[in-house]
């Protein structure tokens, strides 16, 4: 008995001795209190760093987006008087390297004068008749260079300035010289020899020169003339070939007339705010077509073509700005429509210089007014009072870097100028805009073309649209499969089945989208195609299947279910569901003769249901198949981790398995099951390859299943690396990335939200 005692309290003081001592136990403290601290830092700096890298994200999107909000900035440069003030100015223009003016005046000089001071370059006449005298001016579209003097004895005289460049001693040399498209040779509109009051001009020159002249004499004759030319390679004889028509109607007091560059169309504004429209595309059958009040009861004081003389500028005496273009409608006639205002001057607009490369121009009235504008975007980017003189000519240089401004008292004022992003709106990006050739507003993503007057469409609302369609087919296909998947998973199967279908499903997720892609673009759309009845049979009847396969099975004695174990009834759908797949590819050519008279495709297109090869479909069951494993794993774990008392407890009292799932398990797992939703909405939503590759990129707006679409994400995959840094493309396809990112942002914060109300309404069970 003592021997045992003695050994119990040895045995004690042997653990007692192996306790620490305090100081050691006062260090063991401030180790666990300094890696507890250490932790608790760590992990708030990595949050806020988290944070803070995704404000530096949004933070340099808005960088890169910012310029498009700027408008347009003027910075004077230059005053000086005119070289030739003995004259009238009727002509300014700023050559594309901007280093010289060129000045046309009434008296039948040429003037290429420095830029920076007006000294004099170079200084041509034109070869007018000694007998006349220039009694009108106009210019053509053709980078504005081919002009023509109307003169007092029914001629005209058609030039052209033109530059040769030369590199002495590695240094740039502008040398200006003078060409005549028709020869030097005055050529002879009006027979009769009446003066040429007012003059429009359209030239085409491609080897050979074609021109279209419209001319109204002094005795009100309106006549419109064809001119070809052709020249001898060997004497340089040069051969005009004429043809001259005289047209009726003419207007009253004609203020501007022009004349587009197909040839086809002549527009004449009067001083009391009309538009005269004429056809000339078949000169022998030119006819007056209609007028138009463009002035609204004021008079017209100026009018020119944007780039590509498709859109008409008019200007009146209120200083009211509009856009114009000719319409078709349904009966394939054309009519002049009023397209979009900008913003007033106030005083009457004297003159106006459109872009050489863009839909802007600039505007400028008689209270000495600067205003620049576009057309596309409706954006008034610039409006400041420049002069205490009226304004009465503009020149824009072709590279839209510098411009001239010229008053009444032939004092020109030079200033450089920056409007790198004019064609960038909120308007134009997100609501519907009339684009030319267009019948309507519409909403439009098309960045280039291989037109040099392409105006840019740059809308985001098919790009938006077709983000939300490629996620919500994708989401319609996954969510189903795989939160009802995810509740089987975890509730009904047997651990040991379990244990091979949750890995294998989640594996699934490190399948690369681009085979995805790959397989969905070239393989699952031509099948779908071709098998359109087992498709729609696979995708509709199975389900019918199931339910029809499980009452059945219930309906089975019970010493027969009993062979089953629970848990593995689902094993028994698998031939069940493979055999139904092939019977329904076997029977769809059938169907297609039986029901769509031999091609369901084709039957939809005569019903007016347009179908794509790559449509919305493919996308939903191809991203359908990315997005399945995100759902199932986060909503299988939220279904799992139910405490078992509650489901305990509710069968107990008598509640069936099913009910129990109704109301006991969803409830609790609710806020997982939409974390998991989520979840799976943001991976479709900013999803690449699969709708790169199986979509066929094409922006249009509908949510039609059997047509295609284009995201944001696929646009920047696409477009960015073909775009010019710094440019409007550039800039707006970050813009792109910004709403793809905020929308996110918005989805997972709401969610988050949800989630989080979710688990405190359902905290009590």
């Amino acid at each position: 008995m003592t021997e045992t005692v003695t050994g119990a309290l040895g045995s004690s003081g042997a653990r007692k001795s192996l306790l620490p001592d305090t100081a050691a136990r006062e260090k063991l403290r401030k180790r666990r209190d300094f890696k507890d601290s250490a932790s608790r830092w760590g992990i708030t700096a990595a949050g806020f760093g988290v944070v803070f890298a995704l404000a530096m994200i949004f933070v340099y999107l808005f960088y890169e987006v910012m310029p498009i909000l700027k408008g347009a900035s003027v910075t004077p440069q230059a005053t000086y008087t005119l070289p030739v003030t003995q004259a009238n100015t009727q002509h300014l223009v700023l050559e594309r390297y901007q280093e010289m003016g060129i000045q046309y005046t009434d008296n039948g000089q040429v003037t290429f004068f420095d830029a920076d001071n007006g000294q004099i370059r170079q200084q041509f006449d034109l070869p007018i008749p000694e007998d006349a005298t220039v009694t009108s001016f106009a210019n053509s579209e053709y980078i504005g260079s081919v002009t023509a003097q109307g003169l007092s004895n029914g001629q005209v005289v058609i030039s052209r300035h033109a530059f040769n460049i030369s590199f002495p001693d590695d240094q740039r040399l502008i040398t200006p010289r003078m060409e005549y498209p028709f020869g030097e040779a005055a050529i002879q509109i009006d027979e009769q020899g009446r003066a040429i009051k007012h003059l429009a001009i359209e030239t085409v020159i491609r080897g050979a020169a074609g021109s279209v002249v419209a001319a109204i004499t002094e005795d009100q004759r309106l006549l419109v003339t064809s001119l070809t030319s052709r020249s001898n390679m060997m004497t340089g004889e040069v051969t005009v070939n004429s043809n001259t028509v005289e047209l009726a109607r003419v207007p009253e007091a004609p203020v501007k007339m022009l004349v587009d560059k197909a040839l086809r169309s002549l527009f004449i504004a009067d001083a009391k705010g009309y538009i005269h429209y004429y056809d000339i595309s078949r000169l022998e059958n030119a006819r007056f077509v209609a007028s138009v009040n463009a002035g609204q009861g004021s008079a017209i004081t100026a009018m020119d073509f944007l780039v590509g003389t498709v859109s008409l500028i008019v200007g009146t005496e209120k200083g009211e700005l509009s856009q114009w273009f000719l319409v078709r409608d349904e009966s394939n006639n054309n009519h002049l429509t009023r397209i979009r205002d900008f913003n007033p001057h106030g005083a009457a607009i004297t003159a106006l210089a459109p872009e050489y490369t863009r839909k802007g121009f600039l505007a400028v009235d008689a209270k000495g007014q600067l205003g620049i504008h576009y057309g596309t975007s409706a954006r008034t980017l610039y409006f400041k009072q420049l002069s205490e003189q009226p304004l009465v000519g503009a020149a824009i240089s072709q590279v839209n870097g510098r411009l001239m401004l010229l008053d009444d008292q032939q004092q020109v004022s030079v200033a450089g100028l920056w409007n790198q992003h004019p064609q960038l709106s909120f308007a134009a990006m997100w609501n519907k805009v009339w684009y030319e050739g267009r019948a309507n507003p519409e909403y439009i993503w098309q960045s280039s073309s291989a037109s040099d007057e392409f105006e840019s469409k740059f809308s985001l609302v098919p790009l938006s649209i077709g983000t939300l369609k490629a996620a919500f087919y994708a989401m319609l296909f996954a969510m189903p499969l795989a939160i009802a998947g995810a509740i089987y998973t975890a509730y009904f199967m047997t651990p040991k089945l379990r244990g091979v279908v949750k890995p294998s499903i989640e594996i699934m997720e490190a399948l690369p989208t681009v085979i995805l892609g790959f397989l969905a673009g070239l393989w699952l759309a031509p099948f779908a195609e071709d098998h359109l009845p087992a498709i729609f049979s696979f995708l509709i009847l199975m389900p019918v299947l199931m339910l029809v396969f499980a009452y059945f099975w219930s309906k089975l004695p019970g010493s027969f279910r009993s062979r089953v174990p629970d848990g593995w009834e689902a094993a028994l759908l698998v031939p069940v569901i493979l055999s139904f797949g092939a019977f329904c590819i076997f029977i769809s050519p059938w169907i297609e003769v039986w029901f769509f008279n031999g091609s369901m495709r084709q039957w939809f297109t005569d019903v007016g249901v347009t179908y794509d090869q790559r449509n919305a479909m493919i996308v939903g069951i191809a991203m359908g198949f990315a997005v399945i494993p995100t759902i199932f794993s986060i909503a299988e774990d939220a279904v799992f981790t139910v405490p078992r008392h509650l489901t305990q407890g509710s069968l107990a009292l008598g509640a069936t398995r099913w009910q129990t799932v109704v109301g006991v398990v969803l409830p609790t797992a609710s806020p997982g099951i939409f974390s998991a939703v989520m979840m799976g909405f943001g991976r479709a939503v900013g999803e690449t390859m699969i709708v790169l590759m199986a979509t066929g990129n094409s922006p249009v707006v509908n949510f039609n299943i059997f047509e295609g679409m284009r995201t944001l994400s696929a646009n920047i995959a696409v477009e960015l690396p073909e775009t010019a840094v710094g440019s409007s493309h550039f800039r707006i396809l970050f813009l792109a990335a910004l709403v793809l990112l905020a929308l996110t942002f918005i989805v997972n914060t709401a969610a988050e939200i949800i989630r989080q109300r979710l688990r405190a309404r359902y905290s009590n069970l």
